[in-house]
């Protein structure tokens, strides 16, 4: 199929087929994704009839699930094989999108948000195990800039599609923005399927597991104390989603005097970034010290978006406009940077037979940041104004310092069992 695309897409898809169908597969679960996420709180609240307390409530309650058993979840890739856990796990998220049309009420909207953060958290970790055991040490990095970037595009496509459904205000309508979601997820699970077998996971993880148990050797991800650490703070740096989706908007609207107009255009500005300078920020990351270096480069954006952002509540017109787009570019820069070094820790610092649950402790971090940094960042930023933007930078530089030593110590802690990534 590749024959027939045009050289700048396939630039854009990856420099070898594997990359290329993992690529597509991405555009295709984004594409789905973005359709549903777009129209959920039409959905959420004109459909199932929900209050907007009641939507933030089941959100919480599904994150809470996800903490509690993201690592029991990352396990099930290790025992079963993540191509196989990701291909299931995608085949009933997109089934369970259907039973969204018999929700009429809290109860079956809480049971549904926790089911599909589970679902949704064994299949990340297993897609994640999965890239990290395909591909050759130095592709790792290089091949997840590429999926990152094939995301943006299909959350792109996604909205566009949900943002048509919506313009109709018809309820009939709105009701088929969850069926479509499950069709298009339906096929990602096809295709993650058709995907080639990761090799650790075929013969070998059984008869590791046995001589595991029976050595009594501290393999878990959890014992790994330092890797728990190197999460937790990668999940600090990594709240530059919230600056993103949710501070710098609500800063724009409230605290300034730029017209809300300018948001379409930072949405756009980031997206445009994510999908044509995600492979570049990447390029050249395989080693830990590269990793490092690249969440120096991402917290050195984060901090000086927060120093530009903070002086817009005194600038007015043109100014107040060109500064609020700069400094959503340069925390855009954050999120390309932080999330290249991001894939190389996680990468590096893994077992690679507990992938699987690696990946598991990988979200607790992450699911931990985005449970307090909205209600804080917001606070700070709103409440307390300039000073507020510092003590969030001051927030992001410290996890920035404290990942050296912590990522450090992971490495020493599998180099003590002697466990070593393959080429």
């Amino acid at each position: 199929m590749s024959r027939y695309l045009p050289d700048p897409v396939l630039r854009l898809a990856g420099p070898t087929s594997l990359v290329r169908r993992l690529s597509a597969q991405s555009v295709l679960s984004a594409f789905g994704d973005g359709v549903f996420l777009t129209g959920s709180a039409v959905f959420f609240t004109q459909i199932v009839g929900l209050s907007a307390a009641q939507v933030g409530l089941g959100l919480s309650l599904s994150g809470l699930a996800t903490f509690a058993l993201a690592v029991p979840l990352g396990k099930l890739s290790d025992r079963y094989g993540a191509k196989l856990v990701w291909a299931l796990s995608s085949l009933v998220e997109a089934l369970l999108y259907l039973v969204w049309l018999a929700v009429d009420g809290m109860l079956p909207f809480v049971l549904m948000m926790i089911g599909l953060g589970l679902v949704q958290t064994a299949s990340r970790s297993s897609r994640n195990a999965y890239r990290f055991d395909v591909f050759p040490r130095e592709e790792r990095v290089s091949s997840n800039a590429y999926f990152r970037a094939a995301r943006n595009v299909g959350y792109t496509f996604g909205a566009l599609l949900a943002g048509v459904a919506l313009a109709t205000n018809d309820d009939d309508v709105v009701r088929m923005v969850p069926v479509i979601t499950a069709g298009l997820l339906v096929l990602n699970a096809a295709l993650v399927a058709r995907l080639p077998r990761a090799a650790h996971h075929v013969d070998t993880e059984p008869a590791l597991e046995v001589a595991i148990e029976a050595s009594g050797e501290p393999r878990s991800a959890l014992r790994n104390r330092a890797y728990v650490a190197m999460a937790v703070l990668g999940g600090v740096l990594s709240t530059h989603q919230v600056l993103l989706n949710v501070v710098i908007p609500l800063w724009l609207v409230e605290e300034t005097d730029a017209p809300r107009v300018l948001l379409a255009w930072l949405f756009g500005t980031n997206t445009v970034m994510a999908v044509l300078l995600q492979v570049a920020a990447a390029r050249g990351i395989t080693t830990v010290a590269d990793s490092l270096r690249a969440q120096r480069r991402g917290a050195f954006f984060f901090v000086l978006s927060c120093g530009i952002v903070l002086v817009t509540h005194d600038t007015v017109g043109w100014i107040t406009i060109a500064l609020v787009w700069i400094g959503h570019v340069t925390v855009t820069g954050a999120e390309l940077f932080q999330s290249a070094g991001e894939w190389g820790l996680q990468a590096e610092l893994s077992d690679p037979e507990r992938r699987g649950e690696y990946q598991g402790v990988s979200q607790l971090g992450f699911t931990l940041g985005s449970v307090w940094a909205p209600a804080l960042y917001t606070f700070l930023a709103m409440s307390w104004g300039p000073p507020g933007w510092l003590v969030i930078a001051a927030i992001v530089l410290v996890a920035a310092v404290l990942i050296h030593p912590a990522a450090r110590a992971a490495e020493r802690h599998l180099a003590d069992q002697g466990i070593t990534q393959p080429a």
